[in-house]
């Protein structure tokens, strides 16, 4: 099967290269610049073009994985290229509906991961969201994630948005939690490398049981004393201080409510 991935970014890079990987053939790259269409197509073997120049019109299948904001207007330049294909999008917060209208065939891919170029992805890991607007595409999304080796289940675009803000708040936020952290620790000369052991611990709990009954902590505990003087400590950066507040409410909230 020909695909033509539309974007050079993070996930056209790991999606492209597992795609190949699994026998597929990447026909063209195609994004917004002409360096980076050029490079991830060096990567796999194939032509290159920016938005400007012709896009390939003999693929089955057409992937686009540009930013959400870039999305409405990509999928109008691509979904001319070969009324019979399959045109899909990997955004986790964007209708299907994006395609209505310009494609007969369309659908979503959405990659529950995140992704970095230099990083090597084992799609094992990863679980796939589809949806399509023809039952025999979902069926042939599915067979293609499955593929990668990867679970795949279905989900609608209200779903999707669901399944994008749990993950925000699932990786996003606790990556800049890590963040703070890290800062914490280099201002007062400790190594960052140190709490690795708790934050591995911390991420393989949740894989036995509901995080709510995983949590520990000063607030988990209404640990009053240690909770001043965590207030105190944090008192020459009033945001930070006004953040650790507003978590150990939020998980003391929790304690009461949903455990």
């Amino acid at each position: 099967m020909n695909v033509v991935l539309i974007g050079a970014g993070n996930v056209a890079t790991c999606l492209g290269l597992a795609l190949q990987e699994h026998g597929y053939t990447i026909r063209q790259v195609v994004s917004k610049t002409s360096a980076s269409a050029r490079k991830l197509a060096g990567k796999l073997g194939c032509m290159s073009a920016t938005f400007s120049e012709k896009i390939a019109t003999d693929a089955e299948l057409y992937i686009v994985a540009v930013s959400d904001d870039a999305l409405e207007s990509v999928t109008d330049i691509v979904s001319s290229c070969n009324p019979d294909a399959l045109f899909v999008h990997t955004a986790g917060s964007v209708s299907v509906d994006v395609w209505k209208g310009k494609a007969a065939r369309f659908g979503v891919l959405y990659p529950m991961q995140t992704f970095t170029k230099s990083h090597p992805v084992d799609f094992s890991e990863v679980s796939f969201f589809i949806e399509a607007n023809k039952e025999q595409d979902v069926s042939f999304l599915q067979t293609l994630a499955e593929r990668l080796g990867s679970k795949v289940y279905r989900a609608t675009s209200e779903q999707r948005r669901v399944l994008h803000i749990a993950a925000v708040f699932a990786c996003n936020f606790t990556n800049h939690m890590y963040a703070i952290a890290s800062r914490l620790m280099e201002k007062h000369d400790l190594p960052f490398a140190s709490l690795l052991p708790l934050i591995d611990e911390t991420a393989r709990k949740v894989h036995d049981v509901l995080p709510v009954e995983a949590q520990t902590g000063p607030a988990s505990r209404d640990d009053n004393n240690v909770l001043t003087s965590h207030r105190e400590m944090l008192a020459d950066e009033p945001e930070l201080a006004e953040l650790y507040e507003r978590i150990s409410r939020d998980i003391q909230y929790y304690e009461h409510n949903y455990k």
